[in-house]
């Protein structure tokens, strides 16, 4: 798909769709954070995930992959894209506001650009990369710089959490390339990765999270894990799927633009969440330096000059 695609109407009604399932999760994650520990959602999260794919894929009557590479495939992904991510996001949600949670995972392209710049041949550094990276990270020094001075006690861990999980997320996107190499089909990774997530998270529930010390979830918090794993997840997963085929991959990153403002949106309705005006300048930074990154702006600026 070229990368100068147009996208259609439907096409960015999917991608606002995608923004908000993918938001949403930031919202779902403080609900349940609340009364379950991070590891416990974790589990829900994937587990209930890929029961939902494996059906689909049944309903699809497609096959599940029996080869050891490609489930050696699956667990590497499930541990950069799911288990490291997820478990270090929600344990800082159990601090931070889902909007400024939200903020900070926005962060991932920049760090997916260093990492492809480390470990790949192909994907290198070019300018206005460089200079999207510095304003991200300008960005990221606003946010915590106001945390660190703004509390009592700074939430300084849990910001660098949710730094590590963007971290864990750019290695993610380097190791996820040779799923194509494997010829997986991309509803079939979905569905591997959240199964294998699924059973690394089961001895680390019980070892750390101990379950049956928690109280039974209310209606709030079941309705949060079904909504983490079913609308989150599972159908986010099957479009993304959907636009990295119909309008390629830079069209469909767009979305790491819109998932704070859907995050912030359903934070500030529904949690009461508000985000200050320093907060607001990290976010605005984050986001100059992710379109700055993204290129079009700059090379449709130079055409017309």
């Amino acid at each position: 798909m070229p990368p100068n695609h147009r996208m259609a109407a439907t096409e960015w009604a999917l991608l606002a769709l995608l923004s908000l399932l993918w938001g949403g999760s930031f919202f779902f994650a403080k609900v349940a954070v609340a009364t379950l520990p991070p590891l416990t959602v974790v589990l829900a999260r994937v587990g209930l995930a890929a029961l939902a794919l494996a059906l689909y894929l049944r309903w699809r009557g497609t096959p599940w992959p029996r080869d050891r590479a490609v489930w050696r495939a699956f667990v590497g992904m499930g541990l950069l894209n799911n288990l490291i991510p997820f478990a270090l996001m929600f344990w800082g949600q159990t601090v931070l506001s889902s909007a400024l949670a939200s903020v900070l995972n926005a962060t991932t392209p920049v760090f997916s650009l260093l990492v492809a710049h480390v470990l790949t041949a192909d994907e290198k550094l070019a300018v206005h990369k460089v200079v999207g990276i510095a304003l991200g990270v300008a960005g990221v020094a606003v946010l915590v710089g106001v945390e660190a001075v703004s509390q009592a006690d700074p939430a300084i861990l849990p910001i660098l959490a949710c730094l590590g999980a963007a971290l864990s997320y750019g290695f993610a996107s380097v190791f996820g390339r040779r799923f194509k190499r494997l010829g997986i089909d991309p509803v079939v990774g979905a569905f591997g990765q959240t199964a294998a997530t699924s059973l690394m998270t089961v001895p680390l529930v019980l070892a750390v999270a101990a379950p049956w010390h928690s109280a039974w979830p209310d209606a709030p918090t079941w309705a949060a894990l079904v909504g983490l794993a079913l609308l989150s997840t599972a159908l986010a997963y099957v479009l993304f799927f959907q636009l990295l085929a119909t309008v390629g991959a830079i069209n469909t990153s767009l979305v790491t633009l819109l998932i704070p403002v859907s995050a912030i949106l359903l934070g500030s309705v529904f949690l009461g969440e508000r985000l200050t005006g320093p907060q607001i300048g990290g976010m605005l930074l984050i986001g100059a330096g992710l379109l700055a990154i993204d290129g079009r702006i700059l090379a449709r600026h130079r055409v017309r000059a």
